[in-house]
């Protein structure tokens, strides 16, 4: 006899603009096992390698869907790029059915499409910025919700989730999430745990990360300057009791949009790259092997991993309790023939 209680297959899932591996982090924690990684980026490339094992493929416009393993979910946290909309408008005019192929091509969003084209997976999380929603009024994001439901056939869902609920920064994301099959999806509850900067620093900081004198009366100068013009341009000094603004890729400059108070006349100093990594959930454990503005730019273009991981719980909690009515595509185009090599 069968055992009653016996072990359900693994989800598996692939890693596209990989980064540092927060998405991938996120869903190894939530159950899912990672079966295919890309990244371009040869230092993002040297920390995931230390943290994973393995080296990600490269440049992801050079491969093809069909060289990439099957899989049940893929994950991107792709680049916005501006999308083609005056040709989407030209070929409406012209009564044109002209699909992704023509709206997305020459961005990367193109690559992310393409490859769910082909592989069919069972769901995907794709991660960015808050204003994709927003952009060129809206019209980026139309494209892109009409190639997922539309041309690709996938149910959607997608909300802006705020990173402070689970780490003591301000952090607003939009998560897209997507199912071959019809089913009903919730993005979790992320809490309301108030959160406190000051958990996140270290106790011994190397005197380094301490501002100039000439870098500090130029962050103030700079502030007074934009103050009297009406602007909002300024450096940010942390709540310690609070939470800081968001974390940048161009942290590695002079970290001015999160300063640590250092109390009397002291100069306030930058976060260091560990300090970094806690802001941005990730472990200890997490290796850090890249010089400082290196790891600067990797950690503010990562992701939260326990936003991703409350998100993969969730995704994965659905794809368990999925209805069987797939939606069929409208129109399949094979897209292979568009890679460059």
């Amino acid at each position: 006899m069968k055992k009653s209680n016996e072990s359900k297959k693994q989800p598996t899932f692939i890693d596209l603009f990989a980064g540092i591996g927060g998405i991938r982090l996120a869903f190894e924690r939530a159950g899912a096992q990672c079966v295919f990684s890309s990244e371009w980026d040869r230092y993002a490339c040297k920390t995931y390698e230390a943290n994973f094992g393995e080296v990600p493929h490269g440049d992801i416009t050079k491969i093809h869907a069909r060289d990439i393993p099957d899989h049940d979910i893929l994950t991107a946290g792709f680049p916005c790029q501006p999308f083609s909309i005056a040709g989407v408008t030209k070929h409406n005019a012209l009564g044109n059915h002209h699909g992704f192929r023509h709206a997305t091509q020459g961005t990367l969003f193109f690559d992310v499409a393409r490859i769910i084209e082909t592989k069919r997976p069972r769901a995907f999380m794709l991660e960015n910025v808050k204003n994709l929603t927003r952009h060129d009024r809206g019209k980026t994001f139309a494209v892109i919700r009409n190639t997922l439901e539309n041309d690709l056939g996938y149910t959607i869902f997608w909300k802006v989730l705020d990173a402070r609920a689970v780490v003591p920064q301000h952090r607003e994301r939009v998560y897209i999430v997507g199912f071959r099959d019809n089913v009903d999806f919730e993005f979790p509850e992320l809490g309301d745990k108030p959160q406190h900067f000051a958990d996140i620093l270290e106790d011994d900081v190397d005197k380094k990360y301490t501002l100039s004198g000439h870098l500090w009366n130029y962050l103030r100068n700079y502030a007074r300057k934009h103050k009297a013009r009406g602007n909002g341009f300024g450096y940010g000094l942390v709540d310690l009791d609070g939470v800081s603004r968001t974390l940048s890729a161009r942290y590695y400059k002079d970290g001015s949009e999160i300063l640590i108070p250092r109390g009397g006349r002291r100069n306030p100093r930058r976060l260091t790259p560990r300090e970094c990594a806690r802001l941005m959930g990730f472990p200890d454990s997490y290796k850090i092997v890249c010089s400082d503005t290196r790891a600067y730019m990797q950690f503010g273009n990562s992701v939260v991993v326990p936003v991703v991981e409350q998100v993969a719980k969730a995704l994965l909690l659905c794809l368990e309790g999925e209805s069987k009515q797939p939606r069929a595509p409208r129109q399949l185009r094979l897209l292979e023939e568009s890679v460059a090599y």
